[in-house]
C-alpha cells in the first residue's frame, strides 16, 4: 500500500473483531486497485485474532494494549496520510465504489462531513427489532443529515475543526454535532450496510451505550452548530401519527427509547466506566 498514491484513508478501530474485520476489509477492497486506499487497522486490546486475520489483506495493522476505542481512533488517524479521511467500524460493510464516492463528495464547496447512506439488514432480526427499525429508520436524522451509524468520512479542514477524538463513547455523536448541516453532505447513491441485532437484548444493550454516549457529550456541553427548529421533525411524528398501522411499531420504539435513556442515566449516575455494550449476536462472518 502506497501513501502517496491512496485516494481515501481509512482509518478502523478494532476490539476483538475477528469475526468481522475480513468481512470488512473484503468488502471494501474487492474491486479495488492497488494502493486506491490507505488503510490502518488499529487492534486495541485484543485477545482474539483480529490483528492476525487483518493482515492477510494489504493494509497497515498496528496493535496497542489499550482497549478504546477513541484511543485506537487518534493512533490511526496520526499514521494515516491521505485525506479525505474515513473512520469505519469493523462490524461495518463499505464497497469500494461506495468508498470512491465518499471521497469524491467531500471534494464539493464547502463538504468538511459526509456519510454514506445506511442499509440494515434486518433478516435474522426478531419481529421486535424489526418493528424498532422499521421506525428509527424513518427519522429525518437517518434521511437527511446522518453522520455515523458505524462509518463518516472527514475533508481535512473538517479533521481541523478538532484535536482529540473524545473519550466519550459516542465518536460519531461528538462528530456531527460539530458542524453545520450545510457542511455535511450524505452521499446518497453510496450505501454502507450495518447487520441489526437479533433479539430485543442486544438491542437495548447498543441502544443505551448510544444514549449514554450522547448523554455525556451533553455532559460535556458539546456545542451543536444549528439549533434552529426542525421542522422536520414535527413532519415525521405527524407522518407516523397518520398511519396507523405504524402504531404497535411505535409502541415498540418508544418503550425501547425509554428503557435505553433510563439505563443510560443509571450508568451515568454510578459514575464508574461500564464495560462497553456491543451486539454479539450479529457479530458472525
Amino acid at each position: 500500500m502506497n501513501a502517496n498514491t491512496a485516494r481515501v484513508s481509512v482509518v478502523i478501530p478494532a476490539h476483538d473483531e475477528g469475526p468481522v474485520i475480513e468481512r470488512c476489509l473484503r468488502a471494501m477492497l474487492c474491486g479495488a486497485a492497488p494502493g486506491e486506499f490507505e488503510v490502518v487497522v488499529v487492534a486495541n486490546g485484543c485477545t482474539d485474532d483480529t490483528a492476525e486475520r487483518a493482515r492477510r489483506f494489504p493494509v497497515t495493522v498496528i496493535e496497542v494494549a489499550e482497549p478504546s476505542k477513541a484511543n485506537a481512533l487518534q493512533v490511526g488517524d496520526s499514521r494515516a496520510h491521505v485525506f479525505p479521511r474515513v473512520y469505519l467500524d469493523a462490524d461495518v460493510t463499505l464497497g469500494a465504489a461506495d468508498l470512491r464516492t465518499l471521497g469524491a463528495v467531500l471534494e464539493e464547496p464547502g463538504a468538511l462531513a459526509a456519510a454514506p447512506r445506511l442499509v440494515v439488514e434486518l433478516g435474522h432480526s426478531s419481529y421486535l427489532v424489526r418493528s424498532f427499525y422499521s421506525v428509527w429508520l424513518r427519522h429525518p436524522y437517518h434521511r437527511d443529515s446522518m453522520i455515523g451509524s458505524g462509518v463518516y468520512a472527514l475533508s481535512r479542514a473538517g479533521r481541523e475543526r478538532f484535536g482529540t477524538f473524545p473519550r466519550q463513547t459516542a465518536d460519531d455523536a461528538f462528530v456531527h454535532r460539530l458542524f453545520a448541516a450545510d457542511e455535511r453532505r450524505v452521499a446518497k447513491s453510496a450505501t454502507f450496510r450495518i447487520t441489526a441485532p437479533r433479539d430485543l437484548a442486544s438491542l437495548i444493550a447498543i441502544k443505551t451505550r448510544s444514549r449514554r454516549g450522547n448523554l455525556e457529550l451533553d455532559a460535556t456541553h458539546c456545542r451543536v452548530r444549528s439549533s434552529r427548529f426542525d421542522l422536520r421533525l414535527v413532519r415525521f411524528l405527524v407522518s407516523l401519527l397518520l398511519r396507523p398501522w405504524c402504531w404497535p411499531a411505535c409502541v415498540v420504539y418508544a418503550w425501547v427509547v425509554a428503557v435505553t435513556s433510563v439505563r443510560a442515566r443509571a450508568q451515568l449516575r454510578r459514575g464508574a466506566n461500564p464495560r462497553w455494550e456491543r451486539d454479539l449476536s450479529s457479530r458472525t462472518a
